[in-house]
């Protein structure tokens, strides 16, 4: 019986730890700051794509070419993304592709992960962003 309690014990401690690094990693989460696309600006333009994800989840997405908001849902290191609707602000064919195809990335985003001042949504394609900290 009391190698059971032992064992019961070890299981709580356990459990209680890996809650509270899932709790960590949460709130770790860069909300409320602006973050950009680690990429090169379209040629013929010097713009790069910016996300802000508020406290709420509620984003705001100002992209090459288009602009809109979207909702962002983070729990530990998963994160969902769902766009919302897009203003398409007289986009070239290209700029309004490589908009679409981000917005697409983002959406197939599973995970996320924080490295210092760098924040990547990882799925099928990994996007990377650096944290405007000025």
């Amino acid at each position: 019986m009391t190698v059971l309690r032992h064992a019961a014990f070890g299981l709580v401690v356990v459990a209680g730890v890996f809650g509270h690094v899932a709790v960590t990693a949460a709130s770790e989460f860069p909300f409320g700051l602006e973050m950009t696309l680690e990429a090169r600006p379209q040629p013929g333009s010097k713009k790069i794509p910016t996300l802000e994800i508020g406290e709420k989840g509620e984003a705001i997405l100002d992209l090459w070419c288009k602009s809109g908001k979207g909702q962002f849902s983070v729990a530990n290191d998963t994160v969902i993304f769902v766009p919302g609707a897009m203003q398409d602000r007289g986009c070239t064919p290209e700029r309004a592709q490589a908009d679409d195809a981000l917005v697409s990335a983002l959406s197939d985003a599973a995970t996320w992960k924080r490295q210092g001042d760098f924040v990547s949504f990882v799925g099928a394609t990994t996007l990377r962003f650096r944290l405007n900290t000025n």
